[in-house]
Protein backbone atom coordinates (compact mmCIF):
# COMPACT_ATOMS: atom_id res chain seq x y z
CA UNK A 1 0.00 0.00 0.00
CA UNK A 2 1.25 3.16 -0.85
CA UNK A 3 2.03 5.45 1.73
CA UNK A 4 0.93 9.26 1.92
CA UNK A 5 3.87 11.39 2.05
CA UNK A 6 2.75 14.82 2.39
CA UNK A 7 5.39 17.34 1.07
CA UNK A 8 5.44 19.59 4.02
CA UNK A 9 7.81 22.77 4.44
CA UNK A 10 10.36 21.23 6.77
CA UNK A 11 12.02 24.75 6.28
CA UNK A 12 10.81 27.74 6.91
CA UNK A 13 11.57 30.67 4.45
CA UNK A 14 13.40 32.55 6.33
CA UNK A 15 15.74 29.69 7.25
CA UNK A 16 16.51 29.50 3.37
CA UNK A 17 16.71 32.75 2.61
CA UNK A 18 19.34 33.58 5.46
CA UNK A 19 20.73 29.68 4.20
CA UNK A 20 20.95 31.55 0.78
CA UNK A 21 23.03 34.65 2.41
CA UNK A 22 25.39 32.40 4.72
CA UNK A 23 26.45 30.25 1.88
CA UNK A 24 27.50 33.64 -0.09
CA UNK A 25 28.88 35.76 2.55
CA UNK A 26 32.57 35.18 2.37
CA UNK A 27 32.14 36.13 -1.32
CA UNK A 28 30.98 39.85 -0.29
CA UNK A 29 33.29 40.50 2.19
CA UNK A 30 36.22 39.43 -0.78
CA UNK A 31 34.24 41.17 -3.22
CA UNK A 32 34.14 44.60 -1.14
CA UNK A 33 37.83 45.12 -1.88
CA UNK A 34 37.95 43.88 -5.51
CA UNK A 35 35.14 45.54 -7.81
CA UNK A 36 36.70 43.44 -10.67
CA UNK A 37 36.35 40.33 -8.56
CA UNK A 38 32.69 41.21 -7.45
CA UNK A 39 30.68 39.66 -10.56
CA UNK A 40 32.16 36.15 -11.35
CA UNK A 41 30.13 34.94 -14.58
CA UNK A 42 28.80 31.62 -14.28
CA UNK A 43 27.35 30.12 -17.75
CA UNK A 44 24.60 27.59 -17.34
CA UNK A 45 23.08 25.35 -20.17
CA UNK A 46 19.08 25.66 -20.57
CA UNK A 47 16.00 24.33 -22.36
CA UNK A 48 13.93 26.97 -23.39
CA UNK A 49 10.90 25.96 -21.79
CA UNK A 50 12.40 23.88 -19.63
CA UNK A 51 11.26 24.40 -15.31
CA UNK A 52 14.92 25.35 -14.84
CA UNK A 53 14.11 28.86 -16.68
CA UNK A 54 11.57 29.94 -14.42
CA UNK A 55 13.89 29.66 -11.77
CA UNK A 56 17.13 31.35 -13.57
CA UNK A 57 14.10 33.93 -14.98
CA UNK A 58 13.48 34.89 -11.20
CA UNK A 59 17.03 34.84 -10.13
CA UNK A 60 18.23 37.13 -13.28
CA UNK A 61 15.13 39.66 -13.49
CA UNK A 62 15.68 40.42 -9.58
CA UNK A 63 19.34 40.61 -9.85
CA UNK A 64 19.78 37.73 -7.22
CA UNK A 65 22.77 36.73 -8.97
CA UNK A 66 24.22 40.10 -9.02
CA UNK A 67 23.59 40.65 -5.03
CA UNK A 68 25.46 37.25 -4.40
CA UNK A 69 28.37 38.31 -6.62
CA UNK A 70 27.62 36.70 -9.63
CA UNK A 71 26.74 37.24 -13.29
CA UNK A 72 24.53 34.88 -14.80
CA UNK A 73 24.82 34.01 -18.65
CA UNK A 74 22.35 32.07 -20.05
CA UNK A 75 23.42 29.21 -23.37
CA UNK A 76 19.53 27.58 -24.56
CA UNK A 77 19.92 24.25 -26.17
CA UNK A 78 17.45 22.21 -28.13
CA UNK A 79 17.57 18.94 -25.35
CA UNK A 80 19.05 17.52 -22.90
CA UNK A 81 21.61 15.63 -24.83
CA UNK A 82 23.07 18.85 -25.89
CA UNK A 83 22.79 19.98 -22.83
CA UNK A 84 24.94 17.28 -21.34
CA UNK A 85 27.24 17.78 -24.85
CA UNK A 86 28.01 21.48 -23.94
CA UNK A 87 28.89 20.53 -20.41
CA UNK A 88 31.13 17.82 -21.49
CA UNK A 89 32.76 20.68 -24.17
CA UNK A 90 33.14 23.04 -21.39
CA UNK A 91 30.74 25.23 -23.24
CA UNK A 92 28.72 26.04 -20.35
CA UNK A 93 29.59 25.43 -16.34
CA UNK A 94 26.38 23.75 -14.94
CA UNK A 95 23.55 22.30 -16.40
CA UNK A 96 20.53 20.44 -14.63
CA UNK A 97 20.45 16.77 -14.27
CA UNK A 98 20.08 14.05 -12.22
CA UNK A 99 22.80 12.40 -10.16
CA UNK A 100 22.33 9.35 -11.85
CA UNK A 101 23.73 10.51 -14.59
CA UNK A 102 26.80 12.29 -12.98
CA UNK A 103 27.29 9.17 -10.80
CA UNK A 104 28.19 7.12 -13.79
CA UNK A 105 30.29 9.69 -15.46
CA UNK A 106 32.45 9.66 -12.16
CA UNK A 107 32.31 6.25 -11.94
CA UNK A 108 34.21 6.38 -15.49
CA UNK A 109 36.54 8.82 -14.30
CA UNK A 110 35.31 12.03 -15.41
CA UNK A 111 34.94 14.13 -11.88
CA UNK A 112 31.19 16.05 -11.90
CA UNK A 113 29.51 16.78 -8.89
CA UNK A 114 25.87 17.60 -8.01
CA UNK A 115 24.09 20.49 -6.15
CA UNK A 116 20.39 20.05 -5.42
CA UNK A 117 17.81 21.51 -7.67
CA UNK A 118 14.41 19.72 -6.89
CA UNK A 119 12.75 16.93 -5.40
CA UNK A 120 10.08 17.11 -7.89
CA UNK A 121 9.90 13.81 -10.41
CA UNK A 122 6.51 12.87 -11.57
CA UNK A 123 3.40 10.90 -11.04
CA UNK A 124 1.36 8.23 -12.18
CA UNK A 125 -2.07 9.47 -13.34
CA UNK A 126 -5.41 8.05 -14.18
CA UNK A 127 -8.61 9.64 -16.05
CA UNK A 128 -11.00 11.14 -13.09
CA UNK A 129 -13.64 8.88 -13.83
CA UNK A 130 -11.25 5.53 -13.73
CA UNK A 131 -11.97 2.53 -11.31
CA UNK A 132 -8.07 1.73 -10.67
CA UNK A 133 -7.36 2.82 -6.98
CA UNK A 134 -4.11 0.53 -6.48
CA UNK A 135 -1.04 -0.43 -8.10
CA UNK A 136 -1.86 -3.65 -7.88
CA UNK A 137 -4.69 -2.79 -10.24
CA UNK A 138 -2.45 -2.24 -13.51
CA UNK A 139 -2.28 -5.89 -14.26
CA UNK A 140 -3.70 -6.42 -17.85
CA UNK A 141 -3.94 -2.28 -18.16
CA UNK A 142 -2.15 -0.05 -21.02
CA UNK A 143 0.17 2.11 -19.15
CA UNK A 144 2.04 5.07 -21.18
CA UNK A 145 5.89 5.85 -19.73
CA UNK A 146 7.32 9.36 -20.81
CA UNK A 147 11.58 8.74 -20.91
CA UNK A 148 11.73 5.06 -22.28
CA UNK A 149 12.33 1.45 -20.93
CA UNK A 150 15.29 2.52 -18.33
CA UNK A 151 12.84 5.61 -17.32
CA UNK A 152 14.21 5.84 -13.34
CA UNK A 153 10.22 6.51 -12.60
CA UNK A 154 9.30 3.20 -14.80
CA UNK A 155 11.95 1.16 -13.38
CA UNK A 156 10.79 2.16 -9.43
CA UNK A 157 7.46 1.68 -9.97
CA UNK A 158 8.00 -1.83 -11.92
CA UNK A 159 10.23 -2.83 -8.57
CA UNK A 160 7.31 -2.16 -5.82
CA UNK A 161 4.76 -3.29 -8.37
CA UNK A 162 6.94 -6.54 -8.49
CA UNK A 163 7.44 -6.69 -4.51
CA UNK A 164 3.75 -5.88 -3.26
CA UNK A 165 1.76 -7.38 -6.37
CA UNK A 166 3.77 -10.17 -7.82
CA UNK A 167 3.84 -8.83 -11.09
CA UNK A 168 5.90 -7.42 -13.79
CA UNK A 169 4.68 -3.85 -15.01
CA UNK A 170 6.96 -3.66 -17.67
CA UNK A 171 4.70 -6.66 -19.43
CA UNK A 172 7.76 -8.97 -19.98
CA UNK A 173 4.80 -11.73 -18.84
CA UNK A 174 2.31 -9.85 -20.42
CA UNK A 175 1.02 -8.74 -17.09
CA UNK A 176 0.69 -4.92 -18.60
CA UNK A 177 1.18 -3.07 -21.51
CA UNK A 178 3.96 -0.46 -21.21
CA UNK A 179 3.24 2.77 -24.08
CA UNK A 180 6.27 4.51 -24.16
CA UNK A 181 6.09 8.31 -25.97
CA UNK A 182 6.42 11.90 -25.39
CA UNK A 183 4.70 13.71 -22.56
CA UNK A 184 2.09 15.10 -24.73
CA UNK A 185 1.36 12.54 -27.01
CA UNK A 186 0.59 10.46 -23.86
CA UNK A 187 -1.31 12.83 -22.06
CA UNK A 188 -3.74 13.41 -25.39
CA UNK A 189 -3.67 9.47 -25.34
CA UNK A 190 -5.08 9.22 -21.87
CA UNK A 191 -7.53 12.20 -21.95
CA UNK A 192 -8.95 10.02 -25.30
CA UNK A 193 -9.24 6.62 -23.53
CA UNK A 194 -6.58 5.23 -25.33
CA UNK A 195 -4.36 4.15 -22.03
CA UNK A 196 -5.26 3.65 -18.45
CA UNK A 197 -2.79 5.20 -16.73
CA UNK A 198 0.48 7.37 -17.52
CA UNK A 199 3.39 7.87 -15.90
CA UNK A 200 4.61 11.29 -16.60
CA UNK A 201 6.99 14.11 -15.48
CA UNK A 202 5.75 16.20 -12.79
CA UNK A 203 5.17 19.61 -14.96
CA UNK A 204 3.18 16.92 -17.22
CA UNK A 205 1.41 15.45 -14.61
CA UNK A 206 0.62 18.99 -12.83
CA UNK A 207 -1.21 20.28 -16.31
CA UNK A 208 -2.95 16.96 -16.19
CA UNK A 209 -4.08 17.18 -12.65
CA UNK A 210 -5.66 20.86 -13.46
CA UNK A 211 -7.20 18.81 -16.36
CA UNK A 212 -8.84 16.77 -13.67
CA UNK A 213 -6.77 13.34 -13.99
CA UNK A 214 -6.22 12.06 -10.38
CA UNK A 215 -3.09 10.73 -9.19
CA UNK A 216 -2.54 7.14 -8.27
CA UNK A 217 0.88 7.59 -7.08
CA UNK A 218 3.22 10.44 -6.87
CA UNK A 219 7.04 8.83 -7.43
CA UNK A 220 7.69 10.55 -4.56
CA UNK A 221 5.28 7.85 -2.22
CA UNK A 222 6.27 4.93 -4.62
CA UNK A 223 10.07 5.88 -3.50
CA UNK A 224 9.04 6.16 0.35
CA UNK A 225 6.65 2.72 -0.09
CA UNK A 226 10.41 1.64 -1.12
CA UNK A 227 11.61 2.08 2.16
CA UNK A 228 13.84 5.23 0.78
CA UNK A 229 13.10 7.34 4.43
CA UNK A 230 14.01 10.87 3.02
CA UNK A 231 13.03 12.98 0.28
CA UNK A 232 15.75 12.76 -2.37
CA UNK A 233 16.77 15.44 -4.77
CA UNK A 234 16.21 13.60 -8.24
CA UNK A 235 17.45 16.76 -10.28
CA UNK A 236 20.31 19.12 -9.94
CA UNK A 237 22.99 21.44 -11.04
CA UNK A 238 25.93 19.32 -12.40
CA UNK A 239 28.97 20.72 -12.72
CA UNK A 240 33.17 19.87 -13.38
CA UNK A 241 35.10 19.36 -9.93
CA UNK A 242 37.58 21.28 -11.97
CA UNK A 243 35.34 24.79 -12.33
CA UNK A 244 34.23 24.25 -8.67
CA UNK A 245 37.82 24.24 -7.62
CA UNK A 246 39.06 26.78 -9.41
CA UNK A 247 36.17 29.00 -8.81
CA UNK A 248 34.61 28.28 -5.21
CA UNK A 249 33.02 31.73 -4.77
CA UNK A 250 31.27 31.47 -8.07
CA UNK A 251 29.89 28.30 -7.25
CA UNK A 252 28.96 29.24 -3.75
CA UNK A 253 27.46 32.67 -5.15
CA UNK A 254 25.68 30.65 -7.96
CA UNK A 255 23.88 27.95 -5.27
CA UNK A 256 23.38 30.94 -3.01
CA UNK A 257 21.22 32.89 -5.42
CA UNK A 258 19.30 29.61 -6.33
CA UNK A 259 18.11 29.29 -2.94
CA UNK A 260 16.98 32.74 -2.93
CA UNK A 261 15.44 32.69 -6.18
CA UNK A 262 13.53 29.65 -4.50
CA UNK A 263 12.32 31.17 -1.43
CA UNK A 264 10.56 34.19 -3.66
CA UNK A 265 8.98 31.33 -5.74
CA UNK A 266 7.94 29.95 -2.62
CA UNK A 267 6.10 32.72 -0.89
CA UNK A 268 5.44 35.08 -3.69
CA UNK A 269 2.22 34.51 -6.09
CA UNK A 270 2.86 37.97 -8.06
CA UNK A 271 5.98 36.28 -9.19
CA UNK A 272 4.30 33.48 -10.88
CA UNK A 273 1.97 36.19 -12.42
CA UNK A 274 5.21 37.79 -14.07
CA UNK A 275 6.16 34.15 -15.24
CA UNK A 276 3.19 33.62 -17.00
CA UNK A 277 4.63 33.71 -20.41
CA UNK A 278 7.52 31.47 -19.79
CA UNK A 279 4.99 29.03 -18.10
CA UNK A 280 3.46 28.22 -21.72
CA UNK A 281 0.21 27.80 -19.70
CA UNK A 282 -2.84 30.21 -20.87
CA UNK A 283 -5.31 28.62 -18.01
CA UNK A 284 -5.11 29.74 -14.81
CA UNK A 285 -5.86 26.05 -13.11
CA UNK A 286 -3.14 25.38 -15.24
CA UNK A 287 -0.59 27.73 -14.28
CA UNK A 288 -1.25 27.79 -10.08
CA UNK A 289 -0.75 23.38 -10.74
CA UNK A 290 2.40 24.13 -12.17
CA UNK A 291 3.26 26.85 -9.21
CA UNK A 292 2.31 23.90 -6.49
CA UNK A 293 4.39 21.35 -8.39
CA UNK A 294 7.23 23.30 -8.69
CA UNK A 295 7.14 24.52 -4.56
CA UNK A 296 6.31 20.75 -3.86
CA UNK A 297 9.84 20.07 -5.21
CA UNK A 298 11.77 22.62 -3.20
CA UNK A 299 14.20 21.08 -1.42
CA UNK A 300 13.88 21.76 2.31
CA UNK A 301 16.99 19.54 3.69
CA UNK A 302 20.13 18.34 2.41
CA UNK A 303 22.15 16.77 4.80
CA UNK A 304 23.77 13.38 5.81
CA UNK A 305 20.45 11.58 5.89
CA UNK A 306 19.20 12.46 2.66
CA UNK A 307 22.74 11.47 1.07
CA UNK A 308 22.22 8.03 2.46
CA UNK A 309 18.80 8.24 1.41
CA UNK A 310 20.12 8.72 -2.30
CA UNK A 311 22.86 6.09 -2.27
CA UNK A 312 19.81 3.68 -1.11
CA UNK A 313 17.70 4.64 -3.97
CA UNK A 314 20.66 4.70 -6.02
CA UNK A 315 21.48 0.55 -5.63
CA UNK A 316 17.90 -0.15 -5.70
CA UNK A 317 17.62 1.65 -9.46
CA UNK A 318 21.49 -0.34 -10.02
CA UNK A 319 19.47 -3.50 -8.83
CA UNK A 320 17.02 -3.07 -11.24
CA UNK A 321 18.49 -1.14 -14.32
CA UNK A 322 21.89 -2.95 -14.14
CA UNK A 323 24.70 -2.03 -16.20
CA UNK A 324 22.58 -0.07 -18.97
CA UNK A 325 21.50 2.28 -16.52
CA UNK A 326 23.87 3.00 -14.43
CA UNK A 327 27.26 1.72 -16.31
CA UNK A 328 30.21 1.08 -13.89
CA UNK A 329 29.03 2.63 -10.91
CA UNK A 330 27.11 -0.21 -9.24
CA UNK A 331 27.57 2.00 -6.12
CA UNK A 332 27.52 5.67 -5.40
CA UNK A 333 30.67 6.94 -6.17
CA UNK A 334 32.67 9.04 -3.39
CA UNK A 335 32.36 12.89 -4.64
CA UNK A 336 28.89 12.50 -6.77
CA UNK A 337 27.78 15.26 -4.51
CA UNK A 338 29.00 18.49 -4.09
CA UNK A 339 30.56 18.80 -0.27
CA UNK A 340 29.47 22.48 0.16
CA UNK A 341 26.08 22.30 -0.71
CA UNK A 342 24.46 21.28 2.58
CA UNK A 343 21.31 22.55 4.35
Amino acid sequence: MIRRVRLGRRRSLQRLAALAASIAVSDAKSAANSPQAALRPVRIGLLRYGTVAWEIDTMRHHRLDVRHGVTVHVRELASNEALKIALQAGAVDLIVTDWLWVARQRADGVRYCFVPYSCAVGALLVPAASPLRSLGELRGRRVGVAGGPLDKSWLLLRALVQRDHGFDAGGARGDSEPVFGAPPLLAAELQRGRLDAVLTYWHHAARLQAAGARTLASVSQIIAALGIAADVPMLGFALHDDWAERDPQALAGFVAASLASKALLDRSNDEWHRLVPLLGADDAAVAASLRDGYRAGIPRRWGAREREAAAQLHAILARIGGERLVGRAAALPPGTFWPGALF
